[in-house]
């Protein structure tokens, strides 16, 4: 019994590690196109996200219950070996997430856990104990329409900003005002990623419970200490930046205007919203991002760059699978050997997530060198922008210098001289009297 109430915590653990995951991994979301056109300042940005990610947590439940009570048929499932398959599957969603992230792509934290859980399940347990029918209809449809949703409707919002303000803004490529209206909507963003992205973690603890005999099946709505955990998590996630994806979503995939940012994020955060409210476990990043391309398509003169959005899409498709590759293998681990099968899993988990954040520090991405690259203009944050010149550098400009002065010097003494020759052809003052 101590054994497995161990188990238990220890799952418990590694689900909100992956929602403080989930918290930097997606602050780009609500935070990268207001940074980007220097609506908010880095840091306070994520300040600003993190607590609405806070009280967005506590507004719905819909999408935790999706999770704990739709996508896994737990009858089908003994309780004895489930909390190693969660577990299992949690490994596939953390390492997908912090290997995207080092990476720098946008990808969906929501389909990293849903493919890593059903990849663990599988091996585990068997294909009966999916419910296709769940997957189909509340994970991968939403994840092919919601993109091309929410990027049709910030196309359109977009033209439309830019009809409405043409005649009156003086500025016609900056539209200063929408800076203001993007404090809104990119708070709504945060705001809507928190009703549905902290709702996941909430699920696969809920669903734990349920499998232990913690919780009845009866009931999938998550305890309050589960919604409080997880909220707070998440906020501290979302604090921690996620600078990397920030980047890549500010400008890798086209260079976002006041007016742009404010129709994106007014697209995504609609969209979001409405998801959560019909219990859809959407990919907050995926809207993100689609919201982000259209908006580019609706500015004229503005340029998508289809390689960056190409390299997105990619990790949108090798989610779901490569996570429950993951996820399938350290099942597998669990299968052959009951315990030390979980052992070894989170020793590999705490290796593998080591490795790739000390390699993310060779190449460190934070608040000041993210926003040189995001923010062109530099209103974002204030950057250096040119630096000291080298000692070769130094030698040039000192020649250049000498140069210069004996050219000045040479044509001072020419008009001295052509000023002494003028006097001299003119003759004495006197016209020559003695």
């Amino acid at each position: 019994m101590e054994a497995a109430t161990l188990i238990i915590v220890l799952v418990i653990a590694l689900a909100l590690f992956f929602d403080f995951t989930n918290g930097f991994h997606d602050t780009a979301n609500a935070m990268a196109t207001p940074i980007a056109t220097g609506a908010l300042k880095p840091k306070t940005a994520v300040l600003l996200a993190a607590v609405l990610n806070l009280v967005g947590a506590f507004l719905s439940t819909e999408v935790a219950q999706t999770i704990s009570g739709g996508i896994i048929n737990e009858s089908e499932i003994s309780s004895a070996i489930f909390p190693e398959i969660i577990f299992a599957g949690l490994i596939g969603a953390v390492t997908w997430n912090m290997l995207t992230w080092l990476l720098g792509l946008p990808s969906s934290s929501s389909h990293a856990l849903f493919g890593g859980l059903i990849g663990a399940t599988i091996v585990g347990v068997g294909a009966t104990a999916i419910d296709f029918g769940v997957v189909l209809s509340k994970v991968i449809l939403p994840a092919f329409i919601a993109p091309l949703t929410a990027g049709v409707i910030a196309f359109t919002a977009t033209k439309l900003a830019y009809a409405i303000t043409r005649r009156y803004d003086s500025k016609p490529d900056g539209r200063d005002g929408f800076r203001v209206g993007q404090i809104f909507t990119s708070s709504l963003v945060a705001l809507a990623h928190g009703t549905n992205d902290a709702q996941k973690t909430m699920g696969i603890i809920t669903l734990l419970l349920i499998t232990a005999g913690f919780q009845s099946a009866s009931n999938p709505e998550p305890q309050t200490w589960v919604v409080f955990a997880c909220a707070i998590t998440i906020a501290l996630g979302t604090y921690m930046g996620g600078w990397r994806i920030i980047r890549t979503l500010g400008k890798g995939l086209t260079d976002v205007k006041p007016a742009q940012g404010f129709s994106a994020e007014s697209s995504t955060a609609a969209t979001i919203l409405a998801s959560s409210a019909l219990g859809f476990a959407l990919s907050t990043t995926q809207v993100a991002s689609g919201s982000v391309i259209g908006s580019g398509l609706g500015r004229r003169g503005s340029q998508v760059r289809w390689r960056t959005a190409g390299r997105i899409m990619v990790g949108w498709v090798l989610t779901l699978p490569a996570a429950g590759a993951v996820g399938a293998l350290a099942a597998l681990l669990v299968v052959w050997l009951p315990v030390w099968g979980i052992i070894i899993d989170a020793v590999l988990a705490v290796v593998i997530i080591t490795f790739l954040f000390l390699r993310s520090r060779r190449d460190s991405v934070t608040a000041s060198n993210a926003m040189s690259e995001v923010a062109d203009s530099g209103a974002a944050v204030k950057v250096k922008r040119n630096p000291p010149p080298t000692r070769r550098q130094r030698a040039i400009l000192r020649e250049e210098a000498r140069l210069r002065a004996a050219q000045e010097a040479a044509a001072k003494k020419a008009a001295k001289s052509a000023k002494a020759a003028e006097r001299s052809a003119r003759g004495p003052k006197n016209g020559g009297r003695s």
